[in-house]
């Protein structure tokens, strides 16, 4: 559980889901059936799951220099089972982006190439690592636009949460010894475009609830934010950070929402206090 960080899966449901449901928006279609819904569900939570233990996987190294009490510096979890772990992961997650169709496997395919490019090579780049990241959250996004493959021609919305991530792994640059002010106001300013443009297609397609969802994901990043920003203390980066991950959900409920589908968006808006009560217990960054 220490090694997976199960208050981030549970952020990848919510990826999935706004994807299909500003799928069904464009292309004017109902949801899909509970077991497609399910397969692309788990199928996300696993791709997600395999990033992250490769994520420690490729950082042993250096996790045994800041991060000693992860559990592979640790010695607890050894790491080629570290790395055993997340392959079957990625596999079972590609099986069932399969059993949904060829063009939701293909994706799964690409998320894993993506994530294997970040934590390999990629993540410790100024320029490439923030976008890297940010790129395996806008395939999960698209991970769930391809369960209605003609939806895929509205590719480009998968920048929002490029952005979004890029910004927030912008911000943990500074989580073990703080004092980066200059990313973190890069950052709220890319904050700022991803949010005008939730408001833009929420003013645009007429449910003018989706707001409700809009103001509550703006809320939980811009406390911990601008606390950052004026202490510059590692602690409270590591929040900004932390919160910036979580507020995802309330990101995809307000894609969700204003897709129409309110109620999902509600019970999308449930995984959050879960999250965060396993964020209490177990790492998010």
């Amino acid at each position: 559980m220490q090694l997976i960080r199960p208050s981030n899966v549970l952020t990848a449901i919510s990826d999935v889901l706004a994807g299909l449901a500003i799928a069904c928006l464009f292309v004017q279609q109902a949801l899909p059936s509970w077991d497609v819904i399910l397969n692309i569900v788990v199928s996300s939570m696993l791709l997600y799951t395999g990033g992250i233990v490769y994520n420690d996987v490729f950082d042993a190294k250096l996790d045994k220099i800041e991060r000693p009490e992860r559990p592979i510096p640790s010695g607890r979890i050894d790491i080629s089972s570290a790395a055993i772990f997340g392959a079957v992961a990625f596999i079972i997650a590609c099986w069932l982006a399969y059993q949904v169709n060829m063009t939701c496997f293909y994706m799964a395919l690409a998320i894993v190439l993506m994530c294997l490019v970040y934590n390999g090579k990629a993540k410790h780049h100024f320029v490439l690592g923030p976008i890297t990241m940010g790129m395996c959250r806008g395939l999960n996004l698209l991970l769930g636009f391809a369960v209605i493959p003609d939806s895929l021609s509205y590719w480009y919305l998968a920048f929002v949460p490029l952005i979004y991530i890029a910004s927030v792994t912008n911000i943990s640059r500074g989580e073990v010894y703080g004092n980066n002010k200059t990313a973190m106001q890069v950052s709220l300013g890319l904050y700022l475009l991803v949010v005008a443009t939730l408001c833009y297609f929420a003013w645009q397609s007429g449910h003018t609830y989706a707001f409700l969802f809009i103001a509550g994901f703006v809320a939980m990043i811009a406390r911990p934010l601008f606390k950052a920003l004026k202490t510059l203390a590692p602690m409270d980066i590591r929040q900004a950070v932390k919160f910036g991950v979580l507020a995802l959900i309330l990101m995809n409920a307000s894609w969700i929402a204003l897709s129409g589908f309110w109620a999902l968006a509600l019970a999308v808006c449930c995984i959050l206090p879960v999250s965060i009560v396993l964020a209490k217990k177990f790492a998010v960054t």
